[in-house]
């Protein structure tokens, strides 16, 4: 197993690469197109603006790959903004596109009276309780979270678990094939989120 990590200027990199070796495995960090060979993981982490982060993947010619890694059902895990970059656009850069791997807008909380970003441990509840990404996790397991966006999934068949803020419900993981991209961040979500990329590269 040999686990790449996509080093596009996102300020949590470094704690999923403490994540990862905390598991024994020593990560890869990826930065150029060719940097792909011999990896069998990919993780896409995000912290930052949509749009600045599109643009930077774009600059180091690390978009295409992403795709073709993705269209190849390899195994593949985005987090947070590397969650949203998966989709066509989003409220927070209007006009610039995602890597539309899948259909759906990335929109902003409703400035209803809810605090933004919803920042914190909350509940992600699966969808399918017997996916072995969820094993040892339990019904309802909780992780931490910071963002003030989330995607809304054209195909809700996508939708792997749900999480309520304030009354509103979102999609905080979603899942096809290989692939799993979770609005939470598992690298500061201790045990439990340890547990999940445990899963995941396993």
């Amino acid at each position: 197993m040999k686990t790449g990590i996509i080093d596009y200027g996102a300020g949590n990199l470094r704690s999923v690469a403490n994540a990862v070796h905390s598991l024994g495995i020593e990560p890869r960090i990826i930065d150029s197109p060719d940097g792909f060979d011999d990896v069998t993981h990919l993780i896409l982490p995000g912290v930052g603006a949509f749009g600045d982060s599109m643009a930077e993947l774009e600059r180091r010619g690390l978009a295409d790959p992403i795709r073709r890694w993705i269209a190849d059902d390899r195994p593949f895990f985005g987090i947070c903004v590397g969650y949203q970059l998966l989709f066509d656009g989003g409220d927070e850069n209007p006009g610039v596109a995602g890597l539309g791997v899948f259909k759906g807008q990335v929109v902003r909380f409703p400035a209803d009276g809810r605090k933004i970003p919803h920042m914190g441990w909350n509940a992600a509840n699966p969808a399918d309780a017997s996916d072995p990404l969820w094993q040892g996790l339990g019904d309802a397991p909780f992780f931490y979270f910071v963002h003030s966006y989330y995607p809304v999934p054209d195909d809700p068949s996508l939708v792997a678990m749900e999480t309520e803020y304030e009354g509103l419900r979102f999609a905080s993981a979603i899942r096809r094939g290989r692939l799993l991209a979770t609005q939470f961040h598992p690298e500061k979500s201790q045990q439990a989120g340890l547990r999940l990329l445990g899963n995941f590269l396993q």
